[in-house]
C-alpha cells in the first residue's frame, strides 16, 4: 500500500512558473484573497467547493464559502486547485541534520557531555539546511523538532519551527521535554525497563523537590542524580508549563506512562510512536492524552511492536484519542514530505475489509490541526480558521494523492520560494549540456 513519494516529480517543474502565474507580485504581509479553490480548513471538516481564503497581516481573517473579498485585496485565482493550511510535521529532527552520517553536520544529540534534560535544540537549528527547502517545496510549513537521546532517557527540550526562507525559524522555543522509553530507553538506563522508569520517575521527583525549595540552592545534594541545570529544566514539566513528550511503543509501557499522572497530576503528556496504542486506546482516550503516531508501523520490527498494525491510528481515533501523524525514526530529519502519503494510506485503508482507516477529512487533520492540537498551539496554527497564522498551500490536485504538488506556499502570509537543491540537481542532470558533467559520465 505504501510507495515512495518523490516530491521532485514531473509536476515539480511547474512549481515556480505556476506560482508566478498565481501571484502577480511577490506576496508579503498585506490583504490577500485566494478565491475559487477547493478550500480545506484542516480541522477535520469537509472540503469546501469554490471557497475563499482571506489573509491580512500574515493571519487568516476568514475561510469558507460566501466569504467576501475585501476592497483593495490582492486577489489570487485558485480555480481548479486545492487550498489548504500548510502541513505540520508532527515529529522531526528537521534543521538539526544536514548529512546524517557526517557527524559535523548532525546536531540531533550529544553523545557525551554533562547535560541531558537541559539541552535546548534552538541554538542548533539551521534554517538553511537542504531538507528545509525540500520539505517547504512539498507543502510542509511547520514542524515539531525534537532532540535525540544517545546517553540518557532525557533528551532535552524541543521546539516548534516554521520552514520559511529566513533565519527566524523558531515559532516556539522550549515547547516540550523529550523522553526516550521502551527498548531504546531501557538500553540507556542499564538495560531494563524497570530501571528506565525508575530513572524517569526520579528525575520528576528531583524537579518537584527543586520547585518546592527542598533542594538547596547553594549545595548540590549528594543523592541527586540530575545536575542542577537538568533538574531545573524539568521543573516546568512537573508544573505543567511545558509538554512532556514520551516515545513509547508497547501497550504496557503506555499504561505505565499514563500512571505517572497519579503522582504528577500536572503533567501535560504527549505520546509519540505508540505502535500498540490501539490495544489500550480506551485508556489513552480516558486520560485525554494526545498521540503523535507512526502511520505505517504494520510489522513487528521490534519486540515492543509485535501488535503493530496500519489500523492503529484508525482504531485509536474511533476510541476518541486525539491522533496526529509523526515520523519518529523514519527519515525524520529529511523526508517529512512523506506525511501526506501516509495520511492518504489511512484513507485507502477504509477499502480494506477488516481494517480501520480514516475519512479524507480526518486524515488531512492528522497532518494539519492534529499536530498543532497535540502541541497546544491549535489556537494559532494548523488550520485556516480565523486568527491562525497565514500558512497556506495551493495544490494542483488532491494533496493526499502522490501525483499532486504545491504550486504556491505561504508562511505567515508571505510567499515562499519553491526552488531547492534537489530540483536544481534534477534539472542539471536531466538534460546535461556540453561540459556540464564530469568526464567520467561521458559515454
Amino acid at each position: 500500500m505504501s510507495r515512495t513519494m518523490n516530491p521532485m516529480g514531473k509536476k515539480a517543474l511547474l512549481f515556480v512558473s505556476a506560482a508566478a502565474t498565481l501571484f502577480a507580485a511577490p506576496v508579503a504581509a498585506q490583504t490577500i484573497a485566494i478565491t475559487g479553490g477547493k478550500v480545506v480548513i484542516g480541522d477535520g471538516s469537509a472540503p469546501i467547493e469554490s471557497g475563499t481564503v482571506v489573509l491580512r497581516d500574515g493571519k487568516v481573517v476568514a475561510a469558507g464559502a460566501g466569504v467576501a473579498v475585501p476592497a483593495g485585496a490582492q486577489v489570487v485565482d485558485a480555480a481548479g486547485r486545492w487550498v489548504t493550511p500548510g502541513l505540520f510535521a508532527g515529529f522531526s529532527r528537521l534543521g538539526l541534520i544536514e548529512v546524517e552520517a557526517v557527524r559535523e553536520t548532525n546536531d540531533s544529540s550529544a553523545s557525551s557531555g554533562e547535560f541531558s534534560a537541559a539541552i535546548d535544540v534552538v541554538p542548533a537549528i539551521n534554517p538553511k539546511v537542504t531538507p528545509i527547502a525540500v520539505n517547504r517545496a512539498a507543502g510542509i510549513t511547520r514542524a515539531v523538532v525534537a532532540p535525540a537521546a544517545p546517553a540518557s532517557i532525557f533528551a532535552g527540550m524541543g521546539a516548534l519551527i516554521d520552514l520559511g526562507d529566513d533565519y527566524d525559524a523558531v515559532t516556539k522555543p522550549r515547547a516540550f521535554q523529550f523522553v526516550e522509553l521502551g527498548e531504546a530507553g531501557s538500553s540507556k538506563a542499564g538495560g531494563s525497563r524497570a530501571s528506565a522508569f525508575l530513572e524517569f520517575r526520579n528525575g520528576l521527583i528531583e524537579a518537584k523537590a527543586l520547585a518546592s525549595g527542598q533542594r538547596g540552592v547553594a549545595a548540590h545534594p549528594h543523592d541527586a542524580l540530575l545536575n542542577r541545570q537538568d533538574a531545573a529544566a524539568l521543573v516546568p514539566v512537573v508544573n505543567g508549563d511545558i509538554r512532556l513528550m514520551v516515545h513509547v511503543e508497547r501497550a504496557a509501557d503506555i499504561l505505565n506512562v499514563l500512571k505517572l499522572r497519579e503522582e504528577f497530576p500536572a503533567l501535560k503528556l504527549v505520546l509519540v510512536g505508540v505502535s500498540e496504542g490501539w490495544l489500550v486506546a480506551n485508556e489513552i482516550a480516558a486520560a485525554g492524552v494526545p498521540v503523535i503516531a507512526s502511520a505505517l508501523n504494520d510489522l513487528p520490527s521490534e519486540f515492543e511492536k509485535t501488535a503493530a498494525t496500519q489500523s492503529n491510528i484508525g482504531r485509536m481515533k474511533r476510541a476518541g484519542v486525539t491522533v496526529a501523524i509523526g515520523m519518529i525514526n523514519d527519515s525524520d530529519a529529511h523526508k517529512l514530505h512523506y506525511s501526506p502519503q501516509y495520511a492518504g494510506n489511512l484513507v485507502a485503508l477504509q477499502r480494506v475489509p477488516g481494517a480501520a482507516g480514516l475519512t479524507w477529512d480526518e486524515a488531512f487533520a492528522t497532518i494539519s490541526s492534529g499536530p498543532a492540537q497535540a502541541m497546544g498551539v491549535d489556537a494559532m496554527l494548523g488550520s485556516l480558521r480565523p486568527g491562525r497564522q497565514g500558512d497556506v498551500v495551493i495544490w494542483d490536485g488532491d494533496p493526499l494523492e502522490l501525483s499532486s504538488a504545491p504550486v504556491a506556499v505561504m508562511i505567515d502570509g508571505v510567499q515562499q520560494p519553491l526552488d531547492n537543491r534537489q530540483a536544481r540537481l534534477r534539472d542539471r542532470y536531466r538534460t546535461p549540456q556540453e561540459g556540464a558533467l564530469p568526464k567520467a559520465y561521458e559515454r
